[in-house]
């Protein structure tokens, strides 16, 4: 096996060079290049779509074609990134090597993972190809190498200055914005960076009163369950200084921050009331309501939602609560514990939520008993949630996030089983503990784990920061859902004829999916044309997320920060295409 690092470079940079040469042949010395069992993965760089292809035969087939309409050349291994090197993904050893590309309209970057195949005389093949678009030809990013002068160097000292400059940018007072962006968190925020820098003229729009509203208004013990490393937004790393675990209020005001050095244009105050599409201009109608009850009548070109994966909150039909004498709140709405002090809580839904809001009831000196609907996957914080990000304890960001995109989503799921299986030896005393109190616990489908949970449907998991282990020793009740009877003025009747006293019931109930956002805000047509969002469908790839969608002009963006950081990349660039006639 290959082990010195100028060997490993070698093998890379020959692959490489009999890839491109095969594709420009007629010959069919591109069918000795892949595994039989290999993956290629295009974002946007041949396909304009994302899109993933298994098996030899029909990657080869897909390949040449695509390859050959979008003249793919000048592969070469990319001196700025991650040396080729041995890595381990989805338990196979493989060489993986990072290279950059052209096409006609843009340049790429992509990643190749080289192992040997047994019946070829080991000869090293493609096991996964990626190839991601990174930037167009001739509208790159206005960045370093393009960064503008300002007023330092030419002033008109009667004109208007930056800051009149800003305000009439945001004021929208003699133009639309080409691009909308409904919702003011880390997607929208994401993507009008990137939309930024490509020049788009975008406004977001959002119904919070101050921008970082959405994660300042929610509970107060509220903290980021994954670590700082892998959470940056586009182009400002958070500084070094800050915690692993990010507070809700310092990341709401980073959040102000950034939309203030990023120059982006926010209204903050706004209820977006939908609209309607006009295919004939290719533009958007649309209605944005003001705190003060004005409106203001919009036509952009493009409309991305970035309401995130949790829209509208999901309110079960539980049997007797509108006779509950007590106060009921979707978790959405609750704030903080100190004001139940002493009361009596019930909690239902054992997501993370769910767990967060009954410890933070139970720290605050309240009896709190959670409800478990159906089977939730439990994993302790450290260092079983944690090992989904090992990669990003080394290396760069831009690599790491390149190797994320880079992986397949059958791929993904074994790596993934594997996590969850590592994730349940290490948290065997916890699960163990609550197995024993009737705690019905799961895996996720397959075994994949929590990610696959929240790629599927968005929750059905708790990372243990503590919540758990009161639950096991008894201070916080648990009491399965299929125990209720009802519910009654003083609490929740029982079954078996007791009753469980309560002064306040919380929903951490989940959300409903997006698609019900968009039949709420454009119509039944509009919902029936985009059909399912979220989620994995028949393909390979989420289902219309950071692509375009079959309504023109509309598209979506959500989940985590890196999620966002990642994919607003390729949502931007498909968005600034159109806008110059090139898709």
């Amino acid at each position: 096996m290959l082990d010195k690092t100028d060997d490993i470079a070698l093998a890379a940079r020959d692959w490489l060079l009999a890839f491109e040469t095969a594709l420009a042949a007629e010959d069919s010395a591109l069918d000795q290049l892949f595994h039989a069992d290999s993956y290629w993965r295009d974002v946007l760089a041949l396909s304009w779509t994302f899109q993933t292809i298994n098996g030899a035969p029909a990657i080869l087939a897909e390949l040449k074609r695509l390859a050959q309409q979008a003249a793919l050349q000048k592969l070469q291994l990319d001196p700025d990134r991650a040396a080729p090197r041995w890595v381990t993904r989805a338990g196979t050893n493989s060489i993986e090597a990072i290279f950059r590309f052209e096409t006609k309209l843009g340049r790429g970057c992509g990643i190749v993972r080289l192992i040997p195949d047994e019946r070829d005389g080991n000869r090293l093949k493609a096991w996964t190809l990626l190839t991601a678009l990174e930037e167009l030809k001739g509208f790159e990013e206005a960045l370093d190498r393009t960064r503008p002068r300002g007023q330092a160097y030419s002033r008109d000292f009667r004109g208007p200055n930056w800051l009149d400059q800003r305000q009439a940018s945001t004021a929208y007072a003699d133009r639309d914005p080409v691009v909308l962006v409904v919702g003011g968190g880390q997607a929208g925020l994401a993507i009008a960076a990137r939309l930024k820098q490509l020049k788009v003229d975008t406004l977001i729009v959002d119904r919070g009163s101050r921008i970082g509203d959405n994660w300042r208004k929610r509970y107060h013990a509220l903290t980021l369950h994954n670590q700082v490393q892998v959470n940056h937004l586009p182009y400002m790393p958070f500084p070094p200084n800050w915690p692993t675990y990010i507070p809700k209020d310092k990341l709401a005001n980073w959040f102000e921050a950034y939309v203030d050095a990023m120059e982006l244009n926010y209204w903050t105050g706004i209820e977006f009331e939908g609209g309607a599409y006009d295919r004939a201009d290719g533009r958007w109608s649309v209605t944005l309501r003001r705190a003060d009850g004005t409106a203001r009548t919009m036509r952009p070109r493009h409309i991305v939602m970035a309401t995130g994966v949790s829209g509208i909150p999901n309110i079960p039909d539980i049997p007797g609560l509108k006779n509950f004498a007590g106060r009921v709140v979707h978790s959405s709405r609750y704030e903080d514990g100190e004001d139940w002090k002493g009361k009596r809580a019930i909690v239902i839904g054992t997501g993370n939520s769910g767990h967060d809001i009954a410890q933070d009831l139970y720290s605050s000196g309240a009896g709190v008993t959670l409800v478990q609907r159906s089977s939730t996957l439990i994993t302790n914080i450290e260092p079983s949630a944690q090992l989904a990000y090992a990669a990003y304890n080394e290396g760069t960001l831009e690599d790491n996030d390149l190797i994320a995109t880079s992986m397949p989503l059958t791929l993904a799921r074994r790596s993934h089983q594997m996590l969850t299986e590592q994730s349940k030896k290490l948290d065997a005393e916890l699960l163990g503990k609550l197995a024993a109190i009737g705690f019905k616990l799961d895996f996720g489908e397959d075994g994949t784990g929590w990610q696959f949970k929240y790629l599927t449907r968005g929750g059905g998991y708790y990372f243990n920061v503590g919540c758990s282990d009161i639950v096991a020793s008894g201070a916080i009740k648990l009491l399965q859902f299929a125990e209720i009877d009802g519910f009654v003025a003083e609490g929740a009747g029982l079954k078996n004829r007791t009753m469980v006293p309560a002064d306040l019931v919380v929903l951490s109930t989940g959300y409903k999916g997006q698609e019900f956002l968009v039949r709420k805000l454009f119509g039944e047509g509009v919902a029936s044309r985009v059909g399912p969002i979220w989620g994995f469908g028949d393909g390979q790839e989420l289902r219309n997320m950071y692509v375009r969608t079959p309504q023109a002009g509309l598209y979506f963006i959500a989940g985590s920060l890196a999620q966002c950081r990642i994919n607003s990349r390729y949502l931007a660039l498909q968005i600034k295409a159109i806008e110059e006639g090139l898709l």
